[in-house]
């Protein structure tokens, strides 16, 4: 990681704290996804859920009143919009009409790569190459398990994770060189207030004509993705981020396909087996071998 003897001990324990966190918090997020999307369409999905997240983040900025953003801080904030506001959530959204959770899940297991990958390319960070092997050898496992759990037919939905996993790990990226500037929860409420406007009227656009079917699972469903993994989750994230290194902490997205899975496996009643335990185990010594060499 560029700059790690500028990263105090206290600071990189922290950011690993705030990470594990936000990972946690994202870990519901494709299961409750998955419920919501059962009722509501992807579109309106992703409009109301970053409606509703950016009209708190509005909340939050009034109250609070930090500094507006500067310059190019905003060209920033329109990529870490893009990418994991409009994004993901969308992708996602598609791509859970054609998959199960858990095989979306799998997907997810790329998500740490990705997001160092874009470390590298957007912030300056060089890790050492023993951690491209733990971060390979973690991605592999993860996707490895997962593909164990069921396979199914459907290039669409998997090429739409693909670009998911794409764009997210580019917001990441760039909210997390943004935070050491703006600080982690000003980059998500920003980029949220910019979007709003957007995904205000596609929500509107897209609203369904009644309500009155909609099961209490999918109002659940779009409240978790509206509060915690779209506004909550990236509080800590972006923190943990900025803290301990975008490249080194973004590894503990390899713990979030296998939480999800248990996720999965406690809301929607799917499989629930030792080997997911076991899988854990060793995804984690992956990411202490990332963190390892990650400076």
């Amino acid at each position: 990681m560029a700059r790690s003897g500028n990263i105090r001990l206290g600071d990189n324990a922290a950011g690993w704290l705030n990470g594990f966190i936000g990972v946690l918090i994202f870990s519901g997020s494709l299961p409750a996804t998955r419920v919501a999307v059962q009722a509501f369409d992807p579109w309106f999905l992703t409009g109301a859920r970053a409606s509703l997240a950016g009209l708190l983040a509005l909340l939050l900025l009034w109250r609070c009143k930090p500094p507006l953003p500067a310059g190019r801080q905003w060209a920033a904030l329109f990529i870490v919009a893009l990418g994991v506001v409009l994004g993901f959530p969308l992708l996602t959204a598609l791509a859970l009409q054609h998959l199960t959770s858990a095989h979306s899940i799998m997907w997810l297991g790329l998500l740490p790569l990705a997001t160092a990958g874009f470390a590298v390319l957007r912030g300056g960070e060089r890790p050492k190459p023993a951690f491209w092997c733990f971060a390979l050898l973690g991605s592999l496992l993860v996707v490895g398990f997962a593909a164990t759990q069921g396979l199914q037919a459907s290039p669409r939905g998997d090429l739409l994770m693909l670009l998911a996993v794409a764009v997210c790990g580019l917001g990441y990226a760039e909210g997390a060189r943004l935070s050491r500037s703006l600080g982690g929860w000003q980059v998500i409420c920003w980029a949220l207030l910019l979007a709003l406007p957007v995904m205000a009227v596609l929500a509107a656009a897209r609203a369904p004509t009644s309500l009155a079917g909609v099961a209490a699972p999918a109002w659940w469903g779009l409240g978790y993705v509206s509060l915690f993994s779209m506004l909550l989750g990236f509080v800590f994230w972006y923190r943990g981020l900025s803290l301990g290194g975008t490249a080194a902490v973004g590894q503990l997205q390899l713990l979030q396909p296998l939480f999800g899975l248990l996720l999965a496996g406690a809301l929607l009643g799917e499989h629930v087996t030792a080997g997911m335990f076991g899988a854990t185990m060793a995804v984690a010594l992956c990411v202490a071998g990332a963190r390892r060499f990650a400076g």
